[in-house]
């Protein structure tokens, strides 16, 4: 059985429902809010992640698959879920030595239960992971050198045009479609994907304005060139990375209390918070059909 076919057994949820979320603080603008539930995909492999990993395991072809992330990373957390649910060994390199030997966070302990691997790397090391030359040093300290290395967030050339299906199945049902970004991957290919006459809408998690040309090179990498109307709304990021304040916070609990939506704080509550501050704003013309990617769901 193919990696491809393995994961057709595990019946994802494609498409992913969209519905609409009748919302008077839109409304009031003449704005209509569509929820884009990539959530509902499947229950381990949730959203973007399906739509990026699937490809890439593919390519993996049954080598073990080694990745790279932070102690709380949703990234490390699917891929250890999708070698569980396919039989696929993985490695997950995990930002920061000073970690090691420690108790594992929630996070790194599911994990491990998948049967991830976990090796620990220094910060400075970390940061150079992309230098061919640190990394080959990784996946030796790793024991992973014959291993498929998908890269931090899953974001290469495979996995952006994994994610133009995402664009496809939203023609001619938004003017503009929004995602909350961690490295951009899941925009590149949305952008693409989507009709001409629709505008994808990024919204960035971290802060450093980094990310527009981490989009343009996916896209190079991926389709020879740029793809698709696209854009960025850098200042939603409530200071940076898992970073959250109360008044996100009190947003995301006020969100679900109106539309019985568990909203995850870190990418998901950023992305909405920002769409309805633009809204108010009046970035949207009256008219505008505005669909919102539902990324993720709150760790439990």
């Amino acid at each position: 059985m193919t990696s491809s076919d393995a994961f057709a057994a595990l019946r994802p949820r494609l498409p992913s429902p969209l519905s609409e979320a009748a919302d008077e603080r839109f409304a009031a603008h003449g704005v209509r809010l569509l929820l884009k539930r990539d959530d509902l995909i499947h229950p381990e492999l949730i959203g973007n992640k399906w739509r990026k990993l699937a490809p890439n395991l593919d390519a993996a072809a049954g080598r073990p698959v080694v990745t790279f992330g932070g102690a709380y990373s949703n990234h490390l957390r699917a891929t250890a879920a999708a070698g569980r649910l396919l039989g696929l060994d993985t490695v997950g390199v995990v930002r920061g030595d000073e970690l090691a030997g420690r108790p594992l966070n929630p996070s790194l302990a599911r994990c491990a239960a998948d049967g991830m691997r976990l090796h620990f790397a220094d910060r400075a090391a970390y940061r150079r992971k992309d230098e061919p030359a640190t990394l080959a040093a990784l996946l030796r300290a790793a024991g992973a050198e014959e291993a498929y290395v998908v890269p931090e967030g899953g974001s290469n050339a495979a996995a952006v045009r994994g994610c133009t299906a995402l664009g496809e199945e939203l023609r001619g049902r938004a003017d503009v479609v929004a995602v909350a970004c961690g490295t951009g991957g899941t925009l590149a290919g949305l952008a693409a994907g989507l009709a001409p006459g629709q505008r994808a809408l990024g919204v960035p998690v971290l802060k450093g304005g980094f990310l527009g040309d981490a989009v343009r090179t996916l896209q190079r990498r991926a389709f020879g060139g740029p793809r698709g109307d696209w854009s960025l709304a850098d200042r939603f990021h409530f200071g940076g990375y898992a970073r959250t304040t109360p008044e996100l916070g009190a947003f995301a609990e006020d969100f679900e209390d109106r539309h019985g939506l568990a909203v995850e704080r870190l990418y998901v509550a950023k992305l909405l918070h920002g769409l309805l501050t633009l809204t108010e704003e009046g970035a949207f013309p009256r008219g505008t059909v505005l669909a919102a990617v539902i990324t993720g769901r709150p760790f439990v």
